[in-house]
């Protein structure tokens, strides 16, 4: 079993999707969950097509993760 990171995005009246550990693997999709299946589909093929070229599968390299910063409150002049 492979598992690759995808990141969403909110475009314009969609959403986007990649994975950084395939380049040029893409989806889009109206909602997220769209947008998910969609790029659960896109890997699927662009793995077996780098099967059958010959090409080695990626090992994932990718994280994520959520940074939290507090703003300092700006003080009345």
């Amino acid at each position: 079993m492979y598992r690759f990171l995808i990141v969403i995005e909110k475009a314009n009246k969609n959403y986007s999707a990649y994975s950084p550990d395939l380049p040029g693997c893409v989806a889009t999709g109206k909602t997220v969950e769209e947008t998910e299946r969609n790029m659960h589909g896109a890997i699927e093929m662009h793995i077996a097509g780098m099967l059958e070229d010959g090409l080695p599968i990626p090992v994932s390299q990718s994280i994520a993760e959520y940074v939290a910063i507090t703003m300092p409150t700006e003080s009345a002049a």
